[in-house]
């Protein structure tokens, strides 16, 4: 049997389908400016760094998954924010001088300036 093939209008350069980033519908599905979307994301991001060096070198309480917490000295951590590096790992079953902790596993961490 044969079927039908659906096929998306040419865009508005000719040579693509879908829309223009530029035109009011692809704002509109946007949600928003993307402009303004990028400087929010890039000041949080900003933030977010300004906090991680910060916490250098202080004592810092990890909440892990499955309620377990943990204390530690804040080492650094990657570029990726894969993993935080930390020293004196304070655990439930005994103490690591050094240790890598996945950021997938931490669902918070808190520290005093």
């Amino acid at each position: 049997v044969p079927m039908g093939v659906l096929r998306l209008p040419r865009g508005p350069d000719g040579c693509s389908r879908g829309f223009s980033p530029t035109s009011p519908r692809f704002q509109a599905l946007l949600g928003g400016d993307t402009v303004a979307a990028q400087g929010a994301r890039a000041a949080l991001r900003q933030r977010y760094l300004r906090g991680l060096a910060a916490a250098r070198g202080h004592p810092t309480q990890f909440c892990l998954r499955a309620g377990v917490r943990v204390d530690a000295v804040f080492g650094a951590a990657d570029v990726e924010a894969v993993a935080f590096q930390v020293d004196a790992l304070r655990t439930p079953l005994g103490v690591q001088a050094a240790a890598l902790l996945r950021c997938a596993d931490v669902l918070a961490y808190s520290f005093l300036l």
